[in-house]
């Protein structure tokens, strides 16, 4: 009778569930693997398939459908799909490549897919966007005038940058361009700029390095890390770009700023390149794609300032790409200079010279950052790039050993005075209202009779004794961008008090 009794409640379970199930039909599109290797395969029985569709494979892996075919489509794999086998199953899902978005990011080391790297809790997301999205209308947009300050004294200066602008960091392998990005994250620490780190094909102990860096410097609770490292599959590398500006897209559409670092975009294009050729498209110049052009301006346009009706907020781009030998003219570099609104260009002989940043102010250019320059840095930095760019060419002269005048011998001392102050370390940006006052100091000339081995010390005990002396006049300044006549004179007696007890005279 028991058993009896449990049989009646199994079928009785078992009958409910079959009333509860959905047992229409559905229609299910299954294709076949034929081709697989190298992050990338040949598929078959697809037909209805669209462009960037996410296909799953049959051990699970994700794929994007990026070529199709009369009878056969091509995608990326979005991992490693060691278990994918020529003559398995794949079905298309319908949908397309999303990443999870949302203040839960914050702080956090993800992958493409959203996915945590830094050993955290699962990510909760606010929604999924699309990694692709169309960049904003002209109509939604309003023009670049407020500043983005890097702390860096020769960009803010000579190279200046504003929210929504797309400026492109370009030089030789090891001369600081992830440094100079890494010094930008860390002084939004005390601003209202979240930042977005993209490290595209970056080994793992770069990556380590850049995230302790923010971890100790910046403000890590207000950065994202999204990361698709060397050993990464080279899908995953082609999408991080994409993945992190949707990430920042998100922010800047709540009316808030943003900072996207994409490090770098000439090892995208490379990935890009590879994978374009296992999946046979016909290859251009450098065996680049004829669309590679494409490939990273309708990324980079998606950077932008909205206007106050869209809510106000903006996305500001800084990509890197690497230059071989310093050739500028290069396909990539070329592309990419093309697509933006100014370049800082690092050079490598002035990095072992040990002038760092190694920032080549006559090989850079920022065509927006002029109108949002702060007041205080633009009266003082008027003429200064001219000066600084005279005084690397009589430079030159004097190192054949001819003889120079009086007035040339001085404008070599006062650039020289200017190149230090130009100089910083890394991990060290600046307050503004230090950026102006070391550059009062020199467009007034106080410096000039100072030797250059005690510059050091000067700028030491300058920082020490702002914050602590003149504490209101440099919240003024940090806060307003501005430099009233009497804040002037306060700085300039601060200046003249830090000299005092050092040195002279010298020689250089």
């Amino acid at each position: 009778m028991t058993l009896d009794r449990d049989a009646a409640a199994f079928i009785a379970r078992a009958r409910g569930r079959l009333e509860k199930a959905d047992l229409h039909p559905r229609l299910r599109q299954v294709g076949r693997v034929e081709e697989v290797g190298d992050g990338v395969a040949h598929v078959s029985g697809l037909p209805k398939t669209r462009l960037d569709e996410l296909l799953r494979f049959d051990d699970g892996t994700l794929g994007l459908a990026i070529r199709i075919g009369e009878t056969e489509l091509g995608c990326i794999l979005l991992s490693e799909g060691a278990g994918i086998r020529a003559g398995g199953a794949v079905e298309g899902t319908g949908d397309i490549a999303r990443v999870p978005v949302g203040p839960g990011l914050l702080g956090r080391v993800v992958s493409p897919i959203g996915a945590p790297l830094d050993g955290g809790a699962p990510i909760e997301a606010e929604r999924n966007d699309p990694v692709e999205r169309p960049a904003p209308g002209i109509v939604e947009r309003e023009l670049v005038t407020e500043p983005l300050l890097t702390g860096i004294t020769v960009i803010d200066a000579m190279i200046p940058l504003g929210r929504g602008q797309r400026q492109l960091i370009i030089g030789d392998r090891k001369t600081g361009k992830t440094t100079l990005a890494i010094d930008t994250i860390i002084n939004q620490r005390d601003s209202d700029v979240i930042c977005i780190y993209a490290a595209i094909g970056q080994k793992a102990s770069t990556v380590a390095r850049v995230v302790d860096a923010v971890r100790r410097h910046g403000a890590m609770e207000r950065c994202v890390f999204v990361v698709g490292s060397a050993d990464a599959s080279p899908g995953a590398q082609w999408l991080t770009p994409y993945a992190a500006c949707s990430i920042a897209e998100y922010f800047r559409d709540r009316g808030q700023h943003a900072l996207l670092i994409l490090d770098d975009l000439t090892k995208h294009a490379i990935t890009y390149r590879q994978l374009s050729l296992l999946l046979r498209n016909p290859p251009g110049r450098e065996a680049y794609p004829g669309d590679v052009f494409y490939l990273h301006a309708r990324l980079l346009e998606r950077a932008a300032k909205l206007s106050d009706a869209n809510g106000g907020g903006s996305l500001t781009a800084l990509p890197i790409a690497e230059t071989q030998a310093g050739n500028l003219t290069a396909f990539i570099p070329t592309n990419l200079i093309s697509i933006t609104d100014g370049q800082v260009y690092l050079e490598p002989k002035l990095f072992y010279e040990g002038q760092k940043p190694a920032v080549n102010v006559g090989m850079s250019v920022s065509r927006v950052g002029g109108k949002t320059q702060a007041k205080a840095i633009k009266s003082l930095a008027d003429s200064l790039k001219l000066d600084y760019a005279q005084f690397l060419e009589l430079e030159v002269f004097t190192r054949f050993g001819s003889m120079v005048d009086e007035r040339t011998e001085k404008k070599i001392a006062h650039g020289r005075r200017l190149r230090s102050i130009l100089a910083q370390p890394e991990y060290a940006p600046l307050p503004l209202s230090l950026q102006v006052t070391l550059l009062l100091a020199v467009a007034e000339g106080c410096l000039d009779d100072l030797p250059l081995s005690v510059m050091p010390d000067f700028r030491k005990r300058l920082a020490e004794r702002l914050p602590q002396e003149l504490p209101r006049a440099a919240q003024a300044i940090d806060e307003t961008g501005a430099l009233s006549e009497e804040v002037r004179g306060q700085l300039l007696t601060l200046i003249r008090d830090c000299l005092s007890g050092l040195a002279p005279e010298a020689d250089d």
